[in-house]
């Protein structure tokens, strides 16, 4: 124990001697005993609450995920309940989780102690998508939500993300007030927390039904703009190849597809069960075309059109199409909403639908392609720092002005929105809008790879790459704040060839945007850089955008500058 730091070893002695921690918790702490690495890691810190929430390996620990954890959380998230809708009757809040280890149980904890607070609160019976929760709030007209996930985090990990009345979830000016809270809440003796029995009884906890459910469909249905046609015919010629990858997209996806008029939609067997495990693959994650693999394989049998997936939460989604020599090509995010913009917006325009305020929501770190698409059909674009949050705050705005109509919003990391039930991304959504514009187009003789390379032609070879860097830990949190620094006091003044002409330091609030800590590199010939540390995971995320004359003159500069900026990154 002499290895470990007095913050670490005091919060461990206290967990071990406090009489309320379980037995099985104290004793998977006493198994580490001769690993005082891991043991500093699990008790350096309290799990961070950021402006997201919770994320981080589940275990036993002060920075691990578990009931203590999350029990601690909820309590702050109770008191920022209680302040802001003081005097207003009794409040409620609505929960969903995803797949993961012990999600459910993470649920019913968070509910005990909202209970404990006088809370009411609203269960879904079994996994629930994110984006469902985001829309449960705002129907059933809640305080708040919370949803337990980790996203596309590795099986070791769950999280617990926290929503305001409006569906998002909290911003920073939001979030620093939960956590001020959570802050002032001993993690043993400052948590209300009440029985199952007594909240049932007492009418705090409440079980949503299956009316639940179809509500939701009903209304992301209602989003569509093409349903006539997709019922009438076009769903019957057009073969779909889905992958919900264990996770939470399997029951809401089908459901909403067939409202429209799919009848040809075939769910990955190995891939359709929930699975905490996500045995069939390296990572839940649908920006990675090895997540695809089984998709591939069935949509190769059944010579399907497209190929759709959805991470565990179903808040993402991502696309496979087939190109001009019939294989399958893995859209990128930015393609993926360039697609749905150009779709979306033509289909409205031609149906005398698209207003004239029309507002189109990216952040900052996503292509200029779909914003170029977007300004096309008249509409205003406006950036937004990375998280959906953001964009889910400019529709409240828009919402509350009048000023704009919200028409899409969308992030390149596979996260799109369109209409206004919700405030937060939703791959039940983008799986319906991505999979009718697919049977329109081929209605006319093309295919999603024909459209986008019509856009490419009309708006220019915009390509983009991600690189990120996991580094683990205490050292690796260090060592990222250290390349931010490197590249915060010592910007290059030319790279790639080009110049840089301008760096934009987000840590120091840029248009009006929070301040975060981003910075973007613009470069003379129209490409950019940006470096980000994840605020969920231990990355830091480099991202590249270039335009080229052709797609392999846009290969070849991405490839370049992705070279020259990494090779600092990774000290070379």
């Amino acid at each position: 124990m002499t290895e470990l730091s007095p913050k670490a070893s005091e919060t461990l002695t206290r967990w071990l001697q406090d009489p309320s921690v379980d037995e099985t918790t104290k004793e998977e702490l006493k198994a580490l005993t001769n690993d005082p690495k891991e043991l500093e890691e699990r008790f350096y810190r309290d799990l961070e609450f950021g402006t997201g929430g919770l994320r981080g390996v589940i275990g036993a620990g002060s920075n691990r995920m578990n009931r203590y954890t999350v029990g601690r959380a909820t309590q702050g998230f109770a008191d920022y309940i209680l302040e802001q809708h003081a005097g207003e009757g009794r409040p409620s809040v609505v929960i969903a989780h995803d797949s993961r280890r012990f999600s459910p149980e993470f649920t019913l904890e968070a509910a005990l102690v909202l209970a404990g607070n006088g809370i009411e609160t609203h269960l879904f019976p079994s996994l629930r998508s994110t984006p469902q929760l985001s829309f449960a709030v705002r129907h059933l007209q809640a305080s708040g939500g919370i949803v337990i996930t980790a996203s596309h985090n590795p099986p070791e990990y769950n999280g617990y993300k926290v929503y305001n009345a409006q569906g998002g979830q909290l911003v920073p000016h939001e979030a620093e007030q939960v956590i001020a809270n959570i802050l002032e809440v001993d993690t043993f003796t400052g948590v209300n927390r009440m029985s199952r029995e007594a909240a049932e009884s007492a009418g705090l906890l409440h079980w949503l039904g299956a009316d639940a459910d179809e509500a939701f469909a009903d209304t992301v249905a209602a989003v569509s703009v093409s349903r006539e046609e997709i019922a009438a015919s076009l769903g019957r010629g057009f073969s779909i190849v889905y992958t919900p990858l264990h996770g939470t997209g399997n029951l809401p996806v089908r459901r909403v597809l067939e409202k429209i008029g799919f009848t040809q939609v075939h769910v990955v067997p190995e891939q359709e069960q929930p699975d905490s495990e996500f045995s069939t693959v390296k990572s839940p994650n649908p920006e990675e075309r090895e997540a695809f693999t089984l998709a591939m394989k069935l949509g190769e049998e059944l010579n399907a059109d497209l190929l759709i997936g959805t991470d565990p939460d179903a808040d993402r989604m991502g696309a496979v199409v087939r190109d001009n020599e019939g294989k399958f090509v893995v859209l990128s995010g930015n393609q993926s909403g360039a697609l749905m913009i150009h779709y979306y917006l033509s289909r409205l325009q031609e149906q005398g639908k698209l207003p004239s305020n029309g507002a189109v929501v990216k952040t900052i770190v996503t292509s200029e392609m779909g914003a170029a698409v977007a300004s096309h059909y008249g509409a205003t674009v406006f950036n937004t720092l990375t998280g959906f949050k953001y964009i889910g705050e400019k529709m409240n705005q828009f919402e509350q002005s009048g000023e704009y109509t919200y028409l899409f919003g969308y992030e390149e990391s596979y996260g799109y929105l369109a209409g206004n039930y919700a405030r937060d991304k939703d791959a039940v959504l983008a799986a319906m809008l991505i999979a009718e514009a697919g049977a329109y187009y081929k209605a006319q003789g093309k295919t999603l790879y024909d459209v986008l390379q019509e856009l490419y032609g009309q708006f220019g070879y915009f390509l983009e790459s991600l690189e990120s860097r996991t580094l683990k830990g205490k050292d690796g949190v260090a060592q990222i704040q250290g390349i931010m620094n490197d590249w915060r006091t010592s910007p290059p003044h030319e790279i790639a060839g080009a110049s840089v002409t301008q760096v934009l330091d987000y840590s120091l609030g840029l248009d009006g945007l929070p301040k975060e800590n981003v910075l973007k590199y613009l470069l003379s010939d129209g490409s950019w850089f940006c470096l980000r540390p994840s605020g969920t995971e231990p990355k830091i995320k480099v991202y590249f955008a270039v335009v080229g004359e052709s797609l392999d003159h846009a290969k070849h500069k991405v490839a370049e500058l992705t070279n020259q900026v990494m090779a600092r990154v990774d000290g070379k």
